[in-house]
């Protein structure tokens, strides 16, 4: 389990190194400025950090256990990022001008990439939070 200190430092790095890749990425791909793509992409961080606290919450509630299988952990992910998409669709269109489903491919384009991005961020994160407490001699 991580503690506040460890969950807090997690995510602001995962945002941040996100948003340091992503956003000139968005930018040179759909033609819009970096300042536009950029305050889209700090809002879609800020609205995924506030669900991230909901969708887990619930499913917490739903499924009380820590040792998920893989299918549960698989609906777990997609229930986040579904619901993130359905939220965030019409705030992306809005913000760019652009059509629904122009907003759609984007919208999935960032999800598609922070589903990689977390795999591999979190995989390193848990492997230098384990260094760490090794080297300190705690429990693991």
């Amino acid at each position: 389990m991580r503690s506040w200190k460890e969950r807090v430092t997690h995510t602001v790095l995962f945002e941040a190194g996100g948003l340091v890749m992503v956003t000139p990425l968005a930018s040179w791909l759909t033609g819009h400025g970096l300042g536009e793509i950029g305050m889209l992409a700090v809002g879609l961080a800020s609205a995924a950090m506030l669900w991230n606290l909901i969708w887990n919450r619930l499913f917490d509630v739903w499924v009380p256990t820590r040792r998920r299988s893989l299918v549960q952990r698989m609906a777990q992910a997609f229930g986040f990022e579904l619901g993130l998409l359905i939220m965030t669709l019409p705030a992306v269109a809005w913000w760019l001008s652009i059509g629904i489903i122009e907003a759609f491919w984007l919208d999935l384009g960032f999800m598609l990439f922070f589903l990689a991005y977390a795999m591999v961020f979190n995989t390193v994160f848990d492997h230098i939070i384990m260094r760490r407490r090794l080297a300190r001699g705690e429990c693991v």
